[in-house]
This record gives structure tokens, sequence and C-alpha cells, in this order.
């Protein structure tokens, strides 16, 4: 019986430490690394989403089922803690009180709810439910103090996605961009916009390794999403080094490499296939024809254009490599609404996995 007992103490406390484990992890620690009872909670959530939002559903259902997933997993997810403390505290009480079942199980209710309508009659046992309830309300009060800053990042996050609509379009589109910008003669002062955009990448990196949910959150406007505005800003910066002809200069450049490293890092985070060092000729999800389509079209807008097309072919192409991947892959997680050259082409469907493959140097997965 000892034995028993003993046993079922290092349970429940091996319970408890792996609840702590998973709320340190997703609410404290600021980086993409996620406990294995967190990961299990949201893909566990999104297999349930996901059956209801099938791809043969329409868009507009599919966007209103998974607009409640992120916030629906967040509540769900401090009630599993609350679940697995009880579970735990009750194994620890009838294994260090030597009291029954049913006794150990109002106590632990009791001290986890705060609601003092049951106490131990030991200081052992009142020091056991100090330290339970404690706990309890810990983790609730990390939820409370995690919604304003996931609620304010995304405020930001949007903020952006809404101005480029402006430029971009809604969905947003490379082409439209630069195409009104050669009609409106700001294509020369587009520098501006790579350099907001550059430090949108670095906190969408930083935010998004660190709130992993935040990149579930989805827009309030249906036709726009923060992967897509990312995957044309990323296209526009592309296409104008590799088919403007107009005086270089370094701010598109750095948005660009902004934005690759910052989607493979987010694309790390979920588990992802990326590669890091990609060859500059390795095929991309764009044609040719598609390109030469665009240039057509910014032709027609009166854009100043590259002569040689096979150079500015293998321009873009060299740039788009880079982020490819990692685009179409979070476009598909993401569940994203139609964009050019971005989610009209994941055609990859997302299969959440309880168990986690094998890890690679590139960073670490994510639930």
């Amino acid at each position: 019986m000892i034995a028993v007992r003993v046993l079922v103490f290092v349970v429940g406390v091996a319970l408890c430490l792996v609840v702590i484990d998973s709320a340190v992890r997703t609410f404290v620690v600021p980086r993409g690394t996620v406990s294995t009872l967190t990961r299990a909670v949201f893909r566990t959530s999104r297999m349930f989403f996901g059956a209801i939002a099938r791809p043969s559903r329409s868009y507009e259902l599919r966007d209103r089922v998974m607009a409640l997933y992120a916030p629906f997993t967040l509540l769900v997810l401090p009630g599993v803690w609350l679940v697995l403390l009880f579970a735990g505290f009750t194994g620890i009480f009838w294994a260090v009180l030597g009291e029954s079942w049913s006794v150990s199980i109002r106590l632990s209710g009791s001290s986890l709810l705060t609601l003092g309508f049951d106490r131990p009659a030991s200081l052992t046992g009142e020091l056991i439910a100090f330290v339970e309830a404690a706990l309890g309300l810990g983790t609730v009060a990390l939820l409370i103090s995690y919604l304003p800053a996931i609620y304010g990042n995304f405020s930001r996050r949007e903020a952006m996605v809404t101005q480029l609509s402006v430029r971009a379009g809604t969905p947003p589109s490379a082409v439209e961009l630069l195409e009104r910008g050669a009609r409106s003669g700001y294509l020369a002062t587009l520098d501006g916009l790579f350099e907001r955009w550059e430090a949108w990448f670095v906190e969408l990196e930083e935010t998004h390794q660190s709130m992993g949910s935040l990149a579930f959150f989805r827009s309030p406007n249906s036709g726009r999403s923060w992967i897509t505005a990312a995957g044309a800003l990323l296209d526009s910066a592309a296409l104008r080094y590799a088919v403007l002809d107009i005086p270089f200069t370094p701010q598109a450049a750095t948005c660009l490499r902004a934005g690759f490293l910052a989607l493979r890092a987010i694309a790390d985070v979920f588990d992802q296939p990326v590669d890091h060092d990609p060859a500059p000729d390795e095929p991309i999800s764009i044609t040719r024809d598609e390109f030469d389509e665009v240039c057509a079209r910014l032709a027609r807008a009166g854009a100043p254009l590259k002569g040689d097309r096979d150079e500015a072919w293998r321009t873009f192409a060299g740039w788009r490599v880079n982020y490819d991947q990692a685009l179409l892959g979070l476009a598909a997680l993401v569940m994203a609404p139609y964009a050019p050259w971005s989610s009209d082409r994941s055609l990859r469907i997302y299969r959440p996995r309880l168990v986690r493959r094998s890890p690679r140097s590139a960073g670490p997965p994510m639930a």
C-alpha cells in the first residue's frame, strides 16, 4: 500500500510540474518554445475546428469557424491546466494525508478554486492546499495578463495590413501595388513603405514566435490576412529590384531579408518544412508565364522596365526562393483567404500532428 501511495504522489507531482512547465513556456518564456501539453491542446482543438472547416465548405464558413479557433483554444488551455492540477493534487492529498478518495477530491477542489468549504485537518495538508490555491490563481492570472499583450500585438499587426490594402487592394497583390505606384508617380518613393514593413517584419518574428497563437488570430476583414499581406509586400520588393528600371536603394533589400527571415522563423515554430539556405536557381511556385504577365501589366501602367527579361526573371526567382516555401506553408496553415502568388497555390492541407517530428537544427516546433 505504501508503494502505491508513493507512486500516486509521484504521478500527482508530475502532473503539477507538467502544468507549470506548460504555463511558463506558453505565457512567460519570450521565445518560440512550447510544451508538449500546450502543443497537444492546440492540435487537438485544430483537428476539431478543421473537421468543421473542411476544404469542401465555402470560404466564408471556414473563415467564421477558424476565427474562433485561437481565442477558444486560449480559453480552453487554462481549463486543461486546472483539471490536471485538480487531478494531481487529489492524488497528493490521498497519498500524503491517507484520506479516502472522496475526501481527497473535496479537499483538492476546495483548495484549487479557493472555495473554502473543506480544509485539511493537519498543517501538512494546509500547506499543500496553499500551494494548490496559489497555482490555481496563478494560471488564471497568467491568462488575464497575457490577453492584453496578445491583442495589443494583434492591433499593431492589423493596422499595417489595413494600410497595405489602400495601395495593394484586397486581397493584396504586388502587381496592383506597383501598378498604382506607376500611375500615381510614386514608384521611386517606395523606400518609406519598405522601411515601415521592415520594422513590421522584425516585430512579427518576435511576437509570432513568443505568442504562437497570434498567427491564428484572423483579420477583421475576411479578405485580409497577415500572411498574404507579407507575401504581397515581399513580392513587391522583389519585383522592384528585378523589373523596375529605377535607381537602386537598399531599403527594399533589407525589407526582403527581414521578411524572409521572419517567415522562416515562424515556419520553424509551427514545424513547417523550410530550406534555410536555398540555391538561387531552385524551383519556385511562380511560373515564368505569370512573371511575364506581371511585366506586361506594369508596362501598360507606364512603369519603367528593365530590358533584359531573362535576367529580370532570374533576379526575381533568386529573391522569391528565400520565402516561397515558408509563405505557402504558413498560408495553408492559417487557412488564409485567396490572394495571388500566395494562398492561391497553397494546396497542401495542414494536418496537425500530436507527435513531434524529429528535431531539426532550424529551430523548435510549435503547437
